[in-house]
């Protein structure tokens, strides 16, 4: 380790690879498997870490891309995204079978590179995401397209996201003026935020009648959610009697979405992880893995970043 300051990059996995399988075309391994994917995982990991040069990374993942504690609180939360239930199982997540192979291929490239993956039982990437930011004895960026992650965003503990909605190379860095600008909120507020105007792409369906302008209102006015219910209920409160209508009639929705859009920052998971290592860990397995999925230049030139990075 050489003298420079430490920074750790999370990544919000699924979100780059199924961003890599949609936007790098189609190519093949010699085999036929397709690995498009795993190319363009590997080059986002090469470019991030060039510019941003962390000391640490981690690869968090979805060990339970839609949790049931998450969906016994909120039945139809990512209901839209599943192909199939099966009893006794997690369910089924909607992913093209040109992706789905390429899952397990992602994990092996990176294990061989010595690149720290993390998950946990019962929990989404976000929640690791949350955990090991929270934690985190140095600054931190978040390298995800998930508008969910911006309640972590923490200018005093040096926690920013790196948005990547409209791509990795034009990615927008969230910090708490970012997220003001945007949404009329504080970064603090933005789960609650989320909660009352509701999330189509996760199946919340929000406070009906409550849009963006309308929560951003409320939440600049009451700060947060508990506070926003308590003026519901107190007749003395200036609160207008439209949105007061509105909040009294989601009392049960309130009582538990908030839990399921909070990210979960307590997860038993390893914290002294992700430290990047000056060469692959596997060089053996990491040129065959090259050799066999048609690799090369991608993994050359993530080698290329990480040596880079070692001399500081």
């Amino acid at each position: 380790m050489t003298g420079r300051d430490q920074r750790l990059m999370l990544l919000d996995t699924a979100s780059l690879y199924f961003r890599a399988f949609f936007g790098v075309p189609s190519i093949e391994a010699p085999d036929g498997t397709p690995v498009n994917a795993v190319r363009g995982l590997l080059d986002f990991i090469a470019r991030l870490a060039a510019d941003y040069r962390p000391t640490h990374l981690v690869c968090c993942w979805d060990d339970d891309w839609r949790p049931q504690w998450r969906v016994d609180l909120v039945p139809s939360y990512k209901a839209h995204r599943v192909i199939e239930e099966v009893a006794g199982a997690a369910d089924v997540e909607e992913v093209p079978d040109p992706l789905g192979v390429q899952v397990p291929l992602i994990r092996e490239v990176l294990d061989a590179v010595g690149i720290a993956i993390v998950g946990a039982p019962e929990a989404e990437a976000d929640d690791v995401i949350g955990t090991l930011a929270t934690d985190a004895a140095m600054p931190v960026d978040i390298v995800t397209g998930d508008r969910d992650l911006f309640q972590l965003v923490d200018d005093e503990l040096g926690v920013r996201v790196l948005y990547t909605a409209r791509g990795v190379g034009r990615h927008e860095r969230v910090d708490d003026a970012w997220v003001r600008e945007k949404y009329g909120v504080g970064a603090a507020q933005y789960a609650d935020f989320a909660t009352l105007r509701g999330d189509t792409s996760d199946g919340l369906p929000g406070v009906p009648g409550v849009g963006e302008k309308t929560a951003a209102t409320l939440l600049q006015r009451f700060g947060d959610i508990p506070t926003l219910i308590e003026a519901a209920h107190d007749p003395a409160s200036d609160l207008a009697p439209g949105p007061r209508g509105k909040i009294k009639a989601s009392l049960d929705y309130l009582a538990v979405a908030p839990q399921v859009v909070a990210v979960r920052r307590d997860l038993a998971v390893p914290r002294d992880v992700g430290l990047l290592p000056a060469a692959p860990v596997a060089p053996d397995r990491v040129g065959e893995l090259a050799e066999r999925l048609n690799l090369a230049s991608p993994v050359d030139r993530l080698t290329e970043v990480l040596a880079s990075l070692a001399k500081g």
